[in-house]
C-alpha cells in the first residue's frame, strides 16, 4: 500500500460552505479520498455532530480509520456511495442526514500510483478499479468484452467518435497477445485514432469510458441521488462535484426533475400538495476560480451543483 501520494481537494471552501454545517448535524462524505473535505466539515461540527465517511478504495479507508482513532465523531464504512443506506443501517444510524457530499472522479493518489492502472501517463497494471479487491479489472474487461459492446461503451461513456476503430484495433491486438498494461492499451488506442486533439492524449476518452464501466460510476451516481431523497432531512443539502459532462448531466437532470415534482398525467385530479417538488437547486453551478485551476490543473473541469430538500 502506497500512501505517499498527495491530493489537492477541489472546491473545498465552496463545497463545505454549501453544506451549511450545523454543529449538531449528521453529514456524509461519500467520497472520502484523502479527507480534505472531511477535515473542514469536522472543524465546523460540534461535539454532538457526526460525520460518516464512505469510500470504495481500501487505501482511502485505511487513511480514514487512522483519523477515526483521534476523533470519535467519525464513522467509517467501505463500499460504494450508492450503498450509503446500507452503511447507515449497519452502523445503527437512524437519524436523517443534514448533508451529503459527493466529490466524483479519480483522486490524485489513484491517478499517480502506476500500480492502480488509472492513467496512461505511467505504465502499470491495467486495473482501474476503485477497490482492487472487487469486480472485474480493466484488463479482464478488455480481454472478454465483445467488440460491439466495447465500441458502445467507449462511445457512450467516453464520447469518443472513433470508438469503433478503437474497439476493432483492441480486439485485433488481444487476439495476438494479452493486454495487461496501461501502455499497451494507450498505444493501441493511439494507433486507432486518425485525428489527434491538440493537448489531449488520444487515449483520454477511452480510458475514461473503461474506468466508468469497470466501476459502475454512472449507475452508482443514479442510485445515490435517488437514495438521497429518502435519507436527507428537511433543508438538508446535497452537494455534488463532477469532473466530466456525463456526471454533470446526470446531476443536472436529477435536480431539474425533483424541482419540477412528479409528472402527473393530464386530466388526473390531484389534491394540492401531492405534486410539490421534493428538492430545489440552489444558485447556479459553481466552478473553480482561475487561481485554483492555476494551482491545481486537475480542478479545471470541476463543476459543483447543490440541492436542498424541501420536505
Amino acid at each position: 500500500m502506497n500512501t505517499n501520494f498527495q491530493h489537492e481537494t477541489v472546491l473545498i471552501n465552496e463545497a463545505v460552505e454549501a453544506l451549511a454545517i450545523k454543529p449538531e448535524g449528521l453529514y456524509l462524505d461519500a467520497t472520502y479520498g484523502r479527507g480534505g473535505h472531511s477535515g473542514r466539515i469536522l472543524h465546523q461540527l460540534g461535539d454532538e455532530g457526526r460525520l460518516l465517511i464512505i469510500d470504495k478504495d481500501p487505501e482511502a479507508i485505511a487513511h480514514a480509520l487512522e483519523q477515526q482513532k483521534a476523533d470519535s465523531r467519525l464513522l467509517v464504512w467501505q463500499g460504494s456511495f450508492a450503498e450509503f443506506p446500507q452503511a447507515l443501517a449497519e452502523l445503527g444510524v437512524e437519524q436523517k442526514l443534514d448533508g451529503i457530499l459527493l466529490d466524483l472522479g479519480v483522486s490524485s493518489p489513484q491517478l499517480d500510483d502506476a500500480e492502480r492502472g488509472f492513467s496512461f501517463q505511467r505504465d502499470g497494471d491495467l486495473d482501474m478499479r476503485m477497490n482492487p479487491d472487487v469486480g472485474m479489472s480493466a484488463a479482464e474487461w478488455v480481454a472478454e468484452t465483445p467488440e460491439e459492446q466495447m465500441a458502445n461503451v467507449i462511445y457512450q461513456y467516453g464520447e469518443e467518435r472513433f470508438s469503433r476503430r478503437i474497439a476493432r484495433r483492441i480486439v485485433e491486438l488481444r487476439n495476438e497477445t494479452n493486454i495487461v498494461t496501461t501502455k499497451q492499451l494507450a498505444d493501441v488506442i493511439a494507433l486507432a485514432v486518425p485525428k489527434k486533439e491538440k493537448g489531449k492524449h488520444p487515449a483520454t476518452r477511452s480510458f475514461q469510458a473503461i474506468r466508468i464501466e469497470v466501476n459502475r460510476e454512472l449507475d452508482d451516481l443514479h442510485d445515490c441521488l435517488d437514495a438521497s431523497l429518502g435519507h436527507l432531512a428537511k433543508h438538508g443539502r446535497l452537494v455534488v462535484i463532477s469532473f466530466h459532462s456525463l456526471e454533470d448531466r446526470v446531476v443536472k437532470r436529477f435536480l431539474q426533475r425533483e424541482q419540477k415534482g412528479p409528472k402527473i398525467p393530464k386530466g388526473l385530479p390531484v389534491m394540492a400538495g401531492l405534486h410539490s417538488p421534493r428538492m430545489r437547486a440552489l444558485h447556479k453551478p459553481i466552478k473553480p476560480t482561475d487561481s485554483e485551476v492555476e494551482a491545481n490543473t486537475r480542478a479545471r473541469s470541476a463543476i459543483m451543483r447543490v440541492g436542498e430538500m424541501l420536505k
